[in-house]
């Protein structure tokens, strides 16, 4: 019996996805990936011309999940602006301090990559990035925030600093401080 070539692919990415995150892209062989996923080389071949593609496939079916957790943990927070800003660090403090969380996925990956600028999976990395940014962009604006993409930045700046930090010390608090810092910011940058 055939198999469904959607749900195939769907088994590959999600085999994929637990690997690169938990062991990160260097250390998973496409042989691992076609056992953990049960299906052949071939098979995964098929779905994907290289591993650097399914790596930044990988990514890309990453991007959405993660943005919609940021909006989420936003959306939570109670207050102002600058509050709701640092309801997003709570949130990141929250999801990160578990055993298996071993960083972020994008930072990672494309540490990983550095030394190659032409794997695919910068370019995605890079997008979600921007992605982010974006929306803090478009939420800034909304409350009045002057120089919203400055202050957008900024603030991916420290979200990013933050999960390296917490790779690096597996201590919540260094994502607090840097929510507390990210909620200063915003309120210095409210128009009067």
């Amino acid at each position: 019996m055939a198999r469904d070539p959607v749900l195939t692919r769907k088994r590959i990415l999600e085999a994929a996805n637990s690997l690169f995150y938990a062991e990160g892209i260097r250390a998973v062989s496409v042989d691992l990936i076609a056992e953990r996923s049960g299906v052949t080389k071939k098979t995964i071949y098929y779905h994907f011309d290289s591993k650097d593609d399914l790596v930044a496939e990988w990514l890309v079916a990453q991007d959405q999940p993660h943005l919609l957790a940021f909006q989420r943990w936003f959306v939570e927070g109670k207050g102002d602006i600058a509050d709701r800003v640092e309801s997003l660090f709570r949130g990141m403090a929250k999801s990160s301090d578990h055993p298996k969380w071993y960083g972020c996925g994008f930072v990672r990956t494309i540490g990983e990559l550095v030394n190659e600028p032409n794997h695919p999976a910068l370019e995605v990395g890079a997008q979600h990035k921007k992605n982010i940014e974006k929306w803090l962009v478009s939420r800034l604006l909304a409350e009045g925030i002057r120089d919203a993409e400055n202050t957008a930045r900024q603030i991916a700046l420290l979200m990013d600093g933050a999960f390296t930090a917490m790779m690096v010390h597996r201590d919540v608090h260094y994502i607090e401080a840097a929510g507390a810092a990210a909620a200063n910011l915003v309120r210095h940058s409210k128009n009067p």
